[in-house]
């Protein structure tokens, strides 16, 4: 007889019941364990009809939950007519089997839920590439109960030289099926990346670049679009971005800098999906400053932010500062009114950050004072310094006279301008990238800048309250 309960991962539209096995060690600071699990199948689009849970000191070997509750997620299943089954843990490919014998419907695990996510929503033709490669290596153990359309394979197929010939069992046929098609995928998204991170590059040569960072639903769509002429797609929902937009921003004076909106992070992303992940976020890496976005009216802030620092490390993310935005803070008035997050939350991070910039992308506030922190940081420490360009650089001159202090000036018989200038550091590395030949201060190109700042400035990195700080998981 046929199984058709497993054809995909596909389960848009589909009634679930969520379940939840709390082992020693697991983080439940927000009351509900379930929470961000029934967010991401929000976001697949799927109905929840129901949840379970259960606290086991381990995982029991043949269907993760006890005996006992499986009978009653079966008893469940039957009354809500539940058409899958989705764990917030991962689980073996055994595991699932076992379960959906029990239970006679579909059964997902938290990875291949979020998989799920990322093949629908994938827009570019990177995305698209990283979620089949990562679809490919992560059911490729499961072929037997699900890729029934890779039956259609028989002994006559072009097997190939040193095969078993038309005996050979269609299990290991279609295994190196997708053996192949993953090689070839591999090989695409390589030639894609490499061009990618050539333009990143060039991009970071030529303007400042800031990049925005955040647990997903942090709210950077909407502060992207808030900053600049918009353009990035907005739901108060999981992975709503999942491609990089670049956009430029005015901070004024005509200082200009290039932001970038990027995939938001989350606890326990598939392993198949990291490598991708981290290679969709190269943005990130050669950004000049990075905006860390943090939903802080929401329960589980900490543990987002603990997650968010972590994947930047793991990511080589390291060198370039870090401000923390403390975003929805209207959000927050509410979740504070209903009790559900303390009331001096807002408090306390400021107290530990307080470099931190509270804002409300939604509403536009705080968004002017992110501006002028922006700018300052993109500037970098001011010094007094006299500016030589030959007359012939009558562009040069009118930047320099637009975007930073003058003194005073003084027009040379030798066919120069010397300009006192008060200029940051960064604005006189991008005059000195364009190209043409000038002294600062009688020194020319990056001997003028050590000369000048001799060191590097440090900044304060980010960090949890003390009384917020997690157990590890």
């Amino acid at each position: 007889m046929k199984d058709d309960r497993r054809e995909g991962i596909d389960i848009h539209e589909e009634a679930a019941i969520l379940v939840g096995v709390i082992l020693p060690g697991t983080v439940t600071e927000d009351g509900d364990p379930l929470r961000e699990l029934a967010a991401l199948a929000q976001a697949a689009g799927v109905q929840v009809a129901g949840r379970l849970l259960q606290q086991r000191s381990h995982p029991r070997a043949r269907t993760y939950l006890g005996k006992g509750k499986v009978e009653e997620l079966a008893a469940m299943v039957g009354m809500l007519k539940a058409k899958v089954v989705i764990f917030d843990n991962d689980l073996s490919p055994m595991q699932i089997k076992s379960l959906e014998e029990d239970l006679v419907c579909k059964v997902l695990d938290r990875s291949e839920l979020i998989l799920d996510i990322f093949a629908n929503r994938a827009a570019t033709k990177e995305a698209r590439l990283q979620v089949e490669i990562a679809q490919l290596q992560y059911t490729a153990p499961r072929l037997r109960a699900m890729w029934s359309h890779l039956g259609q394979v028989t002994g006559g197929a072009p097997i190939g030289v040193g095969t078993r010939g038309p005996g050979e069992q269609q299990l290991e046929i279609d295994r190196r099926l997708v053996q192949r098609r993953t090689v070839q995928l591999k090989r695409n998204l390589a030639e894609v990346q490499a061009r990618r991170t050539r333009e990143v590059a060039a991009r970071r040569d030529d303007h400042y670049t800031v990049g925005l960072v955040g647990y997903t639903n942090a709210g950077k769509s909407t502060m992207f679009n808030g900053l600049t002429d918009g353009g990035a797609f907005e739901a108060d929902m999981l992975f709503a971005t999942l491609s990089t937009r670049i956009g430029a921003w005015n901070l004024g004076g005509g200082n200009n800098v290039l932001i970038s909106d990027t995939v938001g992070f989350i606890r326990d992303l598939p392993h198949h999906l990291v490598a991708s992940f981290k290679a969709t976020l190269e943005e990130t890496i050669y950004a000049h400053l990075l905006l860390m976005v943090l939903d802080v009216a929401d329960p589980a802030a900490a543990r987002q932010f603990e997650t968010v620092n972590r994947v930047l490390d793991e990511i080589g993310a390291v060198n370039q500062p870090r401000i923390l935005i403390l975003n929805k803070v209207d959000v927050l008035r509410t979740t504070v009114h209903e009790g559900r997050v303390p009331s001096d939350t807002l408090d306390a991070w400021i107290e530990s950050n307080p470099d931190a910039i509270v804002t409300s992308a939604r509403d536009g506030e705080g968004l002017d004072t992110l501006t002028t922190r922006v700018l300052e940081q993109m500037r970098g420490e001011i010094r007094e310094v006299v500016l030589e360009i030959p007359l012939s650089e009558g562009k040069l001159v009118d930047l320099v006279e637009k975007r930073t202090e003058v003194i005073d000036r003084d027009y040379e018989n030798s066919g120069s301008v010397v300009i006192r200038t008060r200029i940051g550091r960064r604005q006189l590395e991008v005059l000195m990238a364009g190209g043409p030949h000038f002294t600062a201060d009688g020194l020319q190109g990056p001997e003028a800048i050590a000369q000048l700042w001799p060191e590097v400035e440090p900044f304060r990195m980010p960090r949890v309250p003390p009384h917020l700080l997690l157990h590890p998981e």
